[in-house]
């Protein structure tokens, strides 16, 4: 079995640090951001997220400026098609895995909400964005093979012999994540990417949807919260003090924004969380903080080895990768790569061990 692969999602200022306080992302602090990719690096992150939306910086630029000040993390940059053209993107993408020796991967968002989308001036529906994202996936991956001069009439894109010079390092092509939970992005991520990446559910909720992924041979990864401290009674005195005096304006802020997302991810993770009994979906899954953030916000909370153990059942259900965070995001980051990370390789040992001999027998 191969080990999972932990990755993180990187703040744009200094990061949450309660679960119930309003978005801090309104501000930018460059130097903070590089000493906590730096750190991410040292700690044996494997990618950071970079992820986008009207309320954070844009992830293209500082991706240009954090390469320079790492060696081995690769970012992996949250996009959406409609906000470039894709013979411009891919000449972008081209030039940072030359900049960052292929450090950089894609994370393919088609959209999660008209009324964001209107203000880029993009005024496609759920269904329209995923025929885009298909359209924009389709020729991104000519240039990536190599094809010039490339021609395209499509729905929404047209363009005449288009050349690039420069091609992704060494003719390869970044790892691609496909977002999302509908139908569409399920076979979106078949058809062009490498990995399903979608919010949380139980173990046996991923398994159950992602049936149709596993048969196809993608991967599957999960975008989720983590809360681990040394005991369980700890992990949940910190997720009690964490909510504490909550933002209800802030909580109210989401619940408008929402109403208009017709994002399946987005109405998944919200039912999901308002189904939970008192917050918890399972014994190790807690949903509170989903109405003040979001899907990603579906939180793994226990001792070090409950959520090592919990992210073994994950890996067994078929899932090979995760994308953390936590409040305060850089705290958890340290604590999990420190105290729980450990185990779970060596749960991944013991599994593979047990494997190995049964294959014996």
């Amino acid at each position: 079995m191969r080990p999972l692969r932990i990755h993180w999602c990187a703040p744009r200022g200094d990061g949450n640090t309660k679960a119930s306080e309003k978005d801090l992302a309104n501000e930018l602090n460059l130097d903070g951001m590089v000493d906590f990719v730096q750190e991410a690096e040292d700690l044996g992150i494997d990618s950071l997220l970079m992820g986008i939306g009207f309320h954070l910086p844009d992830p293209l630029p500082l991706i240009g400026a954090l390469v320079r000040e790492t060696r081995k993390v690769t970012f992996i940059l949250a996009y959406r098609p409609g906000l470039l053209p894709p013979t411009l993107f891919a000449q972008v993408v081209n030039t940072i895995s030359w900049m960052s020796n292929k450090r950089i991967s894609l994370n393919i968002v088609a959209g999660i909400s008209p009324e964001e989308q209107a203000y880029y001036g993009d005024y496609l529906l759920h269904d329209d964005r995923y025929q885009r994202t298909d359209e924009y996936l389709s020729v991104l991956h000519r240039f990536w093979r190599g094809e010039s001069p490339v021609s395209h009439e499509g729905e929404h894109y047209r363009f005449t012999d288009a050349k690039l010079g420069l091609p992704y390092k060494d003719g390869e092509r970044p790892r691609l994540y496909l977002s999302g939970a509908s139908r569409q992005a399920q076979q979106c991520a078949i058809d062009w990417g490498d990995c399903w990446l979608r919010y949380g559910d139980t173990p046996e909720g991923i398994a159950a949807a992602s049936r149709h992924v596993f048969s196809s041979g993608r991967d599957v990864g999960i975008r989720m919260h983590v809360l681990a401290r040394e005991t369980r009674a700890e992990a949940l005195a910190e997720l009690e003090a964490m909510m504490v005096n909550p933002d209800e304006q802030h909580r109210q802020n989401v619940r408008d924004f929402v109403k208009n997302c017709d994002s399946e991810a987005v109405r998944t993770s919200f039912r999901l969380a308002e189904g939970a009994a008192k917050d918890w979906l399972s014994p190790m899954l807690w949903s509170g903080a989903v109405a003040y953030r979001g899907g990603p916000a579906l939180c793994v909370v226990g001792s070090y080895r409950e959520v090592a153990q919990y992210l073994i059942e994950y890996k067994k259900a078929g899932v090979s990768e995760f994308i953390f965070s936590g409040w305060p995001t850089r705290g958890e980051m340290r604590r999990f790569c420190q105290h729980v990370l450990p185990v779970v390789r060596e749960l991944e040992a013991r599994e593979g061990q047990h494997e190995e001999t049964a294959l014996v027998i």
